[in-house]
């Protein structure tokens, strides 16, 4: 796994299209007990190297109701975004991932993990890649429980999506406490 993951930080296959060329964001380990499968790493991750140390980190892990070293402990999470490294600047957020990276790799990493026991999908690519093309993200995650018990739906927690969260209310106050449990639950094994 180790090498796996190693092989994976030092792919260029997409260097050509990434205007701060490639630095591929992945962490884990075969013990990793949640997996998030998120969009791409954005500017302040591709310069920090460090997966999720942003403003949607923040966010993320006030949702998944755990701490800085709960969160970066790869026996807890692992962290495998839909395109690794970050892809340029859109007119609002990010440009999408790569198309490349989760066909190219997805399989080949999953299969080496042993102990998966919640893989969280963060926002619409993550949701369209491994659910489903038709449905929109805000039904998918409304109807969390129907992906359960592998997957749980999430929305991207950018602060560019703060409007989606103030009209959908219900996500705060239904399926977050339902998320931070299934975590509480899952690392209480240790």
């Amino acid at each position: 796994m180790k090498d796996l993951l190693q092989e994976v930080r030092q792919c260029t296959f997409c260097e050509p299209h990434l205007p701060l060329g490639a630095n591929p964001i992945v962490s884990g380990n075969e013990n990793s007990k949640i997996i998030l499968i998120s969009q791409a790493p954005g500017r302040v991750v591709h310069e920090s190297g460090i997966a999720w140390q942003d403003q949607s980190g923040k966010k993320l892990r006030e949702w998944l109701g755990v701490d800085t070293t709960t969160f970066y402990n790869e026996d807890h999470f692992a962290v495998l975004p839909m395109g690794f490294c970050y892809p340029g600047k859109a007119k609002t957020g990010d440009l999408p991932p790569r198309k490349e990276c989760a066909p190219m790799w997805h399989q080949t990493v999953l299969k080496h993990f042993k102990n998966v026991q919640l893989i969280i999908l963060i926002g619409a690519y993550a949701n369209k890649y491994y659910l489903s093309k038709n449905e929109k993200l805000t039904d998918l995650v409304k109807n969390y429980q129907d992906a359960l018990p592998k997957y749980f739906p999430l929305p991207h927690p950018s602060p560019v999506n703060r409007f989606w969260r103030m009209k959908n209310l219900w996500f705060d106050e239904e399926v977050v406490p339902e998320l931070q449990k299934k975590v509480k639950e899952i690392l209480k094994e240790d």
